[in-house]
């Protein structure tokens, strides 16, 4: 395993900071970063297309429900436990089994395997990892970029909500300026749920999003799609 390089700045205050590990984050989590984000809906496009998500107010509270009581939330869990287990083999390759296994539909699995196999190989450049789930294989990277496990959660769910906000913006549920406001309503989903999972264990890995998780099944038959999930 390499080092991760060092990035000096200098402050008014005299003193010089590594700022390497932001820098890093800020392009792990980018939309730009190559993981396939973008063909991947989270089952958004189901609950569109039968009216559960239908404007700007409902797809707010869709998502805040989604990552405080399903798949955000369990994500973040996987995220902290792969960050702490990233030295140990054995463990994240238990965790990635988790992962896989707790994924409540044929899509969400495809969708966490394929945005982490992404993730891991784009990741050579920095470092090499194993393909896995994308919050396992994001944790992971995270803590051999140094970056510190809650900035990484922090960074992990507000992509997540990210993307599936473009993808409603795709769907024409909202425009730019709409968009832009449930991204800042989320804000304390984000750090609530970040927070909450901080000394969650795996027995915790669970949710009670069941219209989300039956979106995400019925998507799997849906005549017209746009997205892979």
């Amino acid at each position: 395993m390499r080092p991760a390089a060092t990035i000096t700045m200098a402050t008014r205050m005299g003193m010089s900071i590594d700022s390497g590990p932001l820098i890093r984050l800020l392009c792990f989590a980018s939309p730009a970063f190559p993981t396939g984000g973008f063909a991947y809906s989270h089952g958004l496009e189901w609950a569109v297309e039968c009216g559960d998500v239908k404007d700007e107010a409902s797809l707010s509270a869709w998502l805040d429900d989604v990552m405080r009581y399903g798949s955000g939330r369990s994500d973040a869990i996987l995220l902290r436990h792969a960050h702490r287990a990233h030295q140990d083999p054995d463990a994240l390759r238990n965790i990635a089994s988790l992962a896989s296994a707790a994924c409540i539909s044929s899509e969400r699995q495809a969708e966490t395997l394929g945005q982490g196999a992404a993730f891991a190989a784009s990741a050579a450049a920095w470092e090499a990892i194993d393909a896995a789930p994308y919050p396992v294989a994001f944790g992971a990277l995270a803590a051999r970029a140094q970056i510190d496990e809650e900035s990484a959660c922090l960074g992990f769910l507000s992509a997540w909500a990210g993307n599936l906000i473009s993808a409603a913006l795709r769907l024409s549920v909202l425009g730019q300026a709409a968009g832009l406001r449930v991204l800042k309503s989320l804000e304390l989903t984000v750090a609530d749920v970040a927070r909450e999972t901080c000394i969650a264990g795996l027995d915790d890995i669970g949710g009670s999003c069941f219209l989300a998780d039956i979106a995400s099944m019925r998507h799997e038959t849906q005549y017209s799609r746009l997205f892979r999930s």
